[in-house]
């Protein structure tokens, strides 16, 4: 028989190496998360708050049981003050299971993405002001093949160019042309900027088309997606994808090409052609209007 003392020794170690447990498989910084649900598996009602503030991250839990909430801000007080205009995108992985997602306001959930659909790693977007990220564990008998993950981003719904990306605002992409203003901005502010030429047929998968392009130009790239063709041959190449209700330009007229990555795919946003870009770049550099500078000759 054990005596009193000794079990009340093993519980007690029992509650120290589960609390060690917790500390090493829970892992975060601002803008990635990375858990176990191995500490809820004795409370499977437990619901562990997560948060994170950066533009863009992940999450991966495994062994999903219980609940987690992951609270997304921005990182800087002054994106914090226009969260009305931001959005929350959600890209699964193709072995994202075990758990709903849900958006929670004040109580009231709604369902974001059911578990089966997060394999086809379709990507739904979300407004800040909408509420928080609520991942709920799928009751199952065998948890250990189950593991929750998937990328997120913070967009802005405002930007020049932000109207055609398609997951903001699905089945309300409006295909109407940059104002000037946007125009201007948009070569200033967007993740690539450039002058090209749109080459073949493009390749249509859903709702929206990939299509190829030629630059003669290129103001400024993020992720290196327009591969030169070295020194002396200055063009780049590469692929953008456009909404297909909104069509390819064709004809072989150059276009200003700007736009925006998001999950490392490039969207196309303002492109107008270049030649009427030229005339209202020039106007407003001798008005000293232009946001910024740029090589346009």
């Amino acid at each position: 028989m054990i005596p009193p003392w000794s079990a009340l020794h093993w519980v007690t170690m029992a509650l120290v190496y589960r609390a060690l447990c917790t500390a090493a498989q829970y892992s975060s910084d601002q803008c990635s998360w990375r858990g176990s649900g191995l500490s809820h598996e004795l409370h499977r009602r437990d619901v562990e708050q997560v948060y994170l503030r950066c533009s863009q991250g992940s999450l991966e839990w495994l062994y999903p049981t219980g609940a987690i909430i992951v609270n997304l801000r921005p990182n800087t007080e002054r994106s914090s003050a226009n969260m009305g205009g931001l959005h929350v995108c959600i890209k699964p992985q193709h072995h994202s299971q075990g758990s709903h997602l849900y958006l929670e306001h004040t109580g009231d959930l709604r369902l974001l993405m059911a578990e089966g659909e997060q394999p086809q790693r379709k990507i739904r977007c979300f407004s800040l002001t909408d509420g928080a990220l609520f991942v709920e564990a799928v009751h199952q008998a065998d948890i250990s093949r189950r593991i929750t993950a998937f990328q997120y981003e913070l967009v802005s719904s405002r930007g020049p160019g932000a109207h055609l990306y398609p997951h903001l605002h699905p089945g309300f992409v409006t295909c109407e042309p940059c104002s000037d203003e946007e125009v201007l901005l948009a070569v200033c502010v967007s993740d690539f900027a450039g002058s090209g030429v749109f080459q073949g047929e493009p390749s249509i998968t859903g709702e929206h088309s990939q299509a190829q392009l030629t630059l003669n130009r290129l103001f400024h790239q993020k992720n290196r997606l327009f591969v030169g063709g070295g020194a002396r041959v200055r063009r780049w190449t590469g692929s953008v994808n456009v909404p297909t209700k909104c069509g390819v330009p064709r004809g072989g007229d150059e276009y200003l090409l700007t736009g925006s990555v998001h999950f490392g795919d490039a969207w196309l946003g303002c492109a107008p052609r270049y030649k009427d870009f030229l005339r209202l770049y020039v106007r407003a550099r001798r008005a000293g209007t232009n946001p910024c500078h740029i090589d346009a000759d």
